[in-house]
């Protein structure tokens, strides 16, 4: 039997069970993503009804085998991260992104850490897109799936910031020829995502579009919910 002690997680996702119970997918920093039943969890003198919510920094113990263990403990590690309006719908989208790109049981430590990041960063005052775009990257890289930001896929030389490039998806970028279509970015703003400096207008718009499309050949062409739901409240 399996058996995790004070493992540091948060609540990605969780629905009733049975009569009192939850079902809870949890995202852990040594185990990865990993299913939880939580017994009891419903019932109103429950201790850990308020504690497993989303955003919320837990240390999670558990025991089983397979894909759904039971939950044994669960203590807050420190205050759930204070997102409201549209920064609790962007928590949310990070939230299904893991929910639909990583499988169970399958550790990313790092990426871990980028979540924490980026939820601290949606509490803050770093720029929302700002921190929807850091994490995307990191979440493809994290899954095998990085973007070649750097070399032209054509001649094999660096990306140069003066130059207009096409992005070929699971290749990379080559210059511009007549006609170029398709996914179509100036060399600095591949050379600003591959060094993390978004504080560009134009560059968040550039790599917005070649993050999108690559998350949704990775997805599957199947919508992200909180997506649409973005997108309606920012109109």
């Amino acid at each position: 039997m399996e058996r995790a002690s004070l493992e540091p997680a948060y609540i990605l996702h969780q629905r009733p069970w049975r009569d009192s119970s939850l079902l809870i997918e949890a995202f852990s920093r040594r185990h990865g993503r990993v299913g939880l039943i939580a017994r009891g969890a419903r019932r109103s003198k429950s201790k850990q009804r308020a504690l497993l919510q989303p955003f919320q920094p837990l240390l999670l113990s558990w025991t089983g085998r397979g894909d759904l263990a039971t939950l044994a403990g669960v203590e807050a590690a420190a205050a759930a991260m204070p997102l409201a309006g549209s920064a609790l719908f962007c928590g949310f989208y990070l939230n299904e992104l893991l929910m639909r790109l990583l499988h169970r049981h399958d550790p990313h430590p790092r990426l871990f850490d980028d979540y924490a990041a980026a939820l601290a960063g949606l509490a803050g005052s770093i720029d929302e897109e700002v921190a929807l775009r850091l994490f995307e990257k990191r979440l493809l890289a994290a899954c095998g799936y990085g973007l070649n930001l750097t070399s032209d896929i054509m001649s094999g030389e660096a990306v140069k910031a003066d130059r207009e490039y096409e992005y070929v998806l699971e290749q990379g970028p080559r210059v511009c020829g007549q006609g170029a279509g398709g996914l179509v970015l100036g060399g600095s703003s591949l050379l600003a995502l591959a060094a993390d400096r978004l504080d560009d207008e134009r560059v968040l718009r550039e790599v917005k579009k070649l993050l999108r499309a690559a998350l949704d050949m990775y997805l599957g062409g199947k919508p992200l919910k909180t997506r649409e739901v973005l997108r309606a409240l920012r109109r």
